[in-house]
């Protein structure tokens, strides 16, 4: 199944959570120059401060209807961007423990508890059709533009390390097939599920834990003195991923899913399971080798990206077993 490239459309402005993302969607409406506040008092993982941050982020990807391209690198509104990634990041370096054993934080990755019971588990075992469709709608926020935010670290990297890493990337679009790029696949996704592949078309149905997710690639993709953390989210991600994605697969099979529902997660069984590799020898390896005082970067990256993917499972299974919605509109 092939639809139109969901790119082709920009996304329209969300509706704002609070007083800071409603100053940064009404700036955008108003154009230039900016009126924003000089100080932010919010929750760094709340629904006004991620939605905020996800807006001046998205200036840099495909950008808003009706929203000029001159706001990506307005002085005012990225003044105002750092004032809330500060925020975000004093509170993530709080809640994650740290350090600089690289090795011990990936391989504690590769273990899981016999008894672990995380949202690919429930999908797998016992969840409904209804809850799988929340999550298809709540990760296309990420996927459609799936890989994007990883490619800002390709120029910040050297020798094999850069090369690896690209290598890994050429995967994620498709090895030069527009239809085989991994955004395209969940795009074709969400239509076999009966749900809408325009991009960002859900953002005004997702909750925060899964924003801050999407935010935390960007703040170290836009940031050089945060390409060790974006280099242990991309490991992170790979080392756990093909794990999740046979479950996944084997539960859209269950509930008797359109094949390309499951293709999209088959693809990722094989693929990541050989980036795992090449992320940890090949790309942390060489970049640690030639900058070992990014370690502990590496270390920040890898522990942000569980933090958060915590905070979203316990978010989702929280909801899905009190048998309510776990997004901010029901589809």
């Amino acid at each position: 199944m092939t639809t139109a490239d969901p790119a082709v459309h920009q996304a329209v402005l969300p509706t704002p959570r609070g007083p800071v993302s409603a100053a940064v969607v009404e700036a955008l409406r108003a154009g230039p120059p900016a009126d924003l506040p000089s100080h932010v008092s919010a929750d760094p993982y709340g629904e006004d401060l991620q939605l905020a941050l996800h807006v001046c982020y998205e200036l840099h990807y495909q950008g808003f209807t009706g929203v000029s391209d001159e706001w990506e690198w307005d002085p005012e509104l990225l003044r105002f961007r750092a004032t809330l990634e500060q925020v975000f990041l004093d509170a993530l370096r709080h809640d994650v423990p740290g350090g600089v054993d690289v090795g011990g934080v990936l391989d504690e990755l590769l273990v899981e508890p016999v008894d672990a019971v995380g949202v690919s588990h429930y999908l797998r075992d016992q969840g409904e059709w209804w809850q799988m469709r929340e999550y298809l709608a709540l990760r296309s926020v990420y996927h459609l533009k799936e890989a994007d935010p990883h490619a800002w670290v390709i120029p910040r990297l050297r020798g094999r390390a850069k090369a690896a890493l690209v290598a890994v990337e050429f995967d994620e679009f498709g090895g030069g097939r527009g239809d085989r790029m991994h955004s395209r696949l969940f795009a074709d996704l969400l239509v076999g599920a009966g749900l809408d592949d325009g991009y960002l078309r859900y953002l005004d149905h997702v909750p925060a834990e899964m924003v801050a997710t999407v935010n935390l690639m960007s703040l170290c993709g836009l940031h050089r003195s945060l390409r060790g953390a974006l280099v242990g989210h991309f490991a992170a991600a790979e080392i756990t991923t093909a794990p999740s994605a046979a479950r996944m697969a084997k539960a859209l099979e269950r509930l008797d899913a359109h094949p390309d529902c499951v293709e999209f997660f088959t693809e990722h069984i094989e693929a990541d399971a050989v980036h795992e590799q090449v992320m940890r020898r090949d790309v942390i390896g060489d970049l640690l080798a030639r900058e070992p005082g990014l370690a502990e970067s590496v270390v920040f990256g890898v522990q942000a990206t569980e933090l958060l993917e915590q905070r979203l499972g316990e978010h989702l299974l929280g909801a899905w077993t009190a048998g309510r919605s776990a997004l901010l509109l029901p589809l």
